[in-house]
């Protein structure tokens, strides 16, 4: 990796991620089960859970974004964030019914204020040429923080139970919520008037990204269906973190080479090249839902990731006023989350009523619909 590429704020906003991602992931490898198992819930409940917790993420990112262009603030939505994640994990430790985790998750979701205005300060401080390495640093980071975590959950689960473990990981989001608060400086913005966004603000090209950003959002249910899926096909409960740790080993491996990639060749050619990985993974399920195939899917899924995540927000953030550039990237998160609630609950249902395969087939179709607007949205040299 080149150093000189790399921005302060980037490496601080990494270390803190990862930090945060080393404590969320120690549940979320776990999740699906705790909640199916533990507290009895079944796919419909599991998808409207995930869906209320996507669907929060994106309102959430869609205020913090807003606001923080209106006040000029942005360091104060990352670190408290950070710390709504980690009171979200005490919660769970004491919940003994599915029921009690609606309003937690949602407290946990709600820590995503942090990524618009986050997002916004590392744009602004990159230059176009540095941006794609810039967020896939941050991206590999959070997903190294990821793989720590996944591993710890995987060795600590048998001796601390899911409660105990719940409360060790709500340390270190505390960690990077210290980091931020403390090192991160706010430059002192050029203007405070607010003009006030318009959507003729919003050019041809960014509208036509978020309506095939909704559709593919519709058709990408929760990373849940996917280990509850591996369960079904005979993997081991204690195999199943092993998978999830599969997938997010490769997303953090690939995040800073996509976004170089996207550096040298454009956003939209990484940005296809994404939607088709999760297009291959949905097919590989549908014709052969083996144990091999699954790990060529969780293999498939690490690399959409590693793709989609960091470059989708550098194109957003490009396709955007700078002086709206976090309101844009909060409302954009805000209508993908939208469609993320009903899309899971889609799932669950189809998954309940008409088997595991159908929720795999219609998010199929739909990103290859999303794939073919994408060919005619433009982007910003």
């Amino acid at each position: 990796m080149k150093r000189k590429n790399i921005t302060r704020e980037s490496w601080i906003f990494g270390w803190a991620s990862l930090l945060n991602d080393f404590g969320a992931e120690m549940i979320y490898s776990i999740w699906p089960l705790f909640v199916t198992t533990v507290l009895k819930a079944n796919m419909t409940v599991l998808g409207l859970i995930d869906g209320l917790g996507d669907a929060v993420v994106s309102i959430s990112q869609g205020i913090s974004g807003y606001i923080s262009d209106r006040i000029r603030k942005r360091k104060v939505f990352v670190w408290l964030g950070y710390i709504f994640g980690s009171l979200s994990r005490i919660g769970y430790a004491f919940s003994t019914a599915w029921q009690h985790l609606v309003p937690l998750r949602i407290l946990d979701r709600a820590g995503k204020i942090r990524a618009a205005p986050r997002d916004a300060i590392i744009a602004d401080s990159t230059a176009h040429n540095q941006r794609g390495e810039n967020f896939g640093l941050v991206r590999a980071m959070d997903n190294i923080g990821a793989v720590i975590g996944i591993v710890a959950s995987m060795a600590l689960l048998g001796i601390l139970g899911y409660r105990k473990l719940f409360l060790l990981a709500s340390a270190p989001s505390l960690a990077g919520a210290f980091l931020v608060f403390k090192l991160i400086k706010e430059r002192k913005p050029s203007s405070r008037i607010y003009p006030g966004m318009k959507l003729a603000d919003l050019n041809k090209n960014f509208r036509l990204f978020l309506l095939l950003s909704c559709l593919f959002s519709l058709g990408s249910f929760s990373y849940s269906f996917l280990l509850i899926f591996a369960k079904n096909a005979g993997i081991p409960p204690a195999a199943i973190p092993a998978l999830y740790l599969l997938f997010v080993a490769i997303a953090s491996a690939s995040s800073i080479p996509f976004g170089r990639l996207a550096d040298v060749s454009g956003r939209k050619p990484v940005l296809i090249l994404s939607m088709a990985l999760w297009a291959l993974l949905c097919a590989t399920l549908i014709l052969s839902p083996g144990i091999g195939s699954l790990v060529f899917a969780f293999i498939l899924f690490g690399l959409h990731k590693g793709s989609l995540d960091p470059v989708r927000n550098v194109f957003v953030a490009e396709l955007a006023p700078k002086r709206f550039r976090a309101s844009v990237l909060g409302g954009y998160q805000m209508m993908i989350g939208i469609f993320a609630l009903p899309s899971s609950v889609i799932a669950g249902i189809l998954w309940d009523r008409s088997g595991a395969m159908v929720p795999f087939l219609f998010s199929f179709l739909l990103t290859l619909i999303a794939i073919g607007i994408l060919f005619f949205v433009k982007e910003k040299r």
